[in-house]
């Protein structure tokens, strides 16, 4: 992983998340770790169930009903984890923002897109209500809403799927946070939208330096924006490393599988859908996690697999993986 000699932006460390029934208790994530520096783009990857948005609230430390059993969050060498309520109140929205896969969880239909942008400036920054306003104006205007002087007093059924989205995207922005959390911000938008949207989070990386982690099941979606990639299976990481080395050069069969699952428009796999047999486990038992699924498995799967380094920039959780 990335090394650097300055503090990272965000350094989480021995990760594990747990959820509690009456008898037992099933672990959403287990032992997660990364580093993200400062304007770096990183992809979380996986199938649903993976833990992908569970790891996205823990970073904001908005587990429930889930609880963080072990580890630490550290957001500019500060652990958000140990950080008063009142700290970590305020660095929500204002230092990081999160965006979630369905608008209708951030906007209330009974208030104007406008009304709801501008409580969020306020919250954050000290301005009157006609400054915050005009502020977010500019920011439906940025993130290419039409008619901003217009549309800022609509409510969310008045918009488009694509436009809520945008005007999410907005919302997330106002207060410039350093990090933007995005929980499959493309999910049930047509392709087109789609691309409107990854367009729209790297221009505002290259505007305003914003520091992305970006979740998503949709691979092409992924390799599109991401400097980085970290693939998640039944809550712990198979594979992390430098995108061209997990997408082009993947060495864990379950990463294997998800690109291979990529229908292609042509080619000797056009028009075929591959699948991976089997059912996702619950991460229990002992030896690697993916062995039941696992075209390769052999004896030694019957131990858990050490994460380690293979090559420059490229880890992975597998027996059968071969070090450079």
């Amino acid at each position: 992983m990335s090394v650097s000699t300055n503090v990272p932006l965000l350094e989480v460390r021995d990760l594990s998340v747990v959820f509690h029934s009456a008898s037992d208790k099933v672990y959403a994530l287990q032992d997660i770790h990364f580093t993200l520096n400062q304007g770096g783009i990183l992809g979380i990857v996986g199938e649903t169930g993976s833990g992908k948005s569970v790891l996205a609230q823990s970073i904001l430390n908005l587990t429930s009903p889930g609880v963080i059993e072990s580890g630490s969050i550290r957001y500019k060498g500060e652990d958000i984890l140990t950080m008063p309520p009142a700290r970590q109140r305020n660095m929500r929205g204002k230092d990081i923002s999160l965006i979630f896969p369905d608008p209708a969880t951030c906007f209330d239909p009974l208030f104007t897109i406008g009304d709801q942008i501008v409580e969020t400036i306020q919250t954050h920054e000290k301005v009157g209500k006609r400054e915050a306003k005009e502020k977010a104006v500019h920011l439906l205007e940025l993130v290419g809403i039409p008619s901003p002087q217009r549309r800022i007093d609509e409510y969310p059924f008045q918009f488009s799927g694509g436009m809520i989205q945008r005007a999410m995207i907005a919302a997330a922005i106002s207060s410039n946070p350093e990090l933007i959390v995005a929980d499959n911000p493309t999910q049930a938008l047509d392709v087109t939208i789609q691309a409107q949207i990854i367009e729209l989070l790297f221009e505002l990386k290259e505007r305003l330096g914003t520091t992305i982690v970006f979740i998503s099941h949709n691979l092409g979606v992924v390799s599109q924006i991401v400097q980085d990639v970290m693939v998640l299976y039944s809550g712990r990481m198979v594979e992390y490393g430098a995108k061209d080395k997990v997408l082009r050069e993947a060495e864990h069969p379950y990463t294997r599988a998800l690109i291979e699952s990529v229908p292609a428009i042509s080619g000797p796999r056009a028009g075929k859908l591959k699948t991976i047999p089997g059912q996702r486990g619950n991460g229990r038992g002992t030896g690697c996690i993916f062995k039941s699924r696992c075209p390769v498995a052999a004896a030694e799967c019957e131990q858990p697999p050490v994460f380690r380094e293979i090559a420059s920039e490229h880890h992975v959780a597998c027996w059968q993986a071969a070090n450079e």
